[in-house]
């Protein structure tokens, strides 16, 4: 991993499964990291589903409901939002997210 203002090389864009999630190891916290290919972009949002405490957000299902990218947890189905971490179906939990992008074919997270 090489870090330059903040930004971690995390991986390969050719590492990504377009409209679905990895997981990646940043500094001891485990991330998610979901290609959506319709919007071209990447998120990167914590591993960890705050209702189960397991973490396996990546292996989650990725859906859309009112123009918001969400990942389903597979445990308990809460829809948490790729963008900002929000879980949409309880206002009082969230995830961390993180600012993601793919630089000369690298993956980066604003770490």
């Amino acid at each position: 991993m090489t870090t330059d203002t903040n930004w971690t090389a995390v991986c390969s864009q050719n590492d990504l499964v377009a409209d679905s999630g990895i997981c990646a190891l940043i500094h001891n916290t485990q991330i998610a990291l979901f290609y959506i290919k319709k919007e071209q972009a990447v998120f990167a949002v914590a591993n960890l589903d705050p209702f189960s405490q397991a973490n396996v957000l990546s292996r989650g299902l990725v859906g859309s409901k009112d123009q918001q990218i969400f990942v389903a947890s597979p445990v308990y189905k809460q829809h948490f939002c790729l963008k900002t971490g929000h879980c949409l179906e309880d206002e009082n939990n969230s995830i961390q997210a993180w600012p993601a992008r793919i630089e000369k074919g690298q993956v980066e997270v604003l770490f």
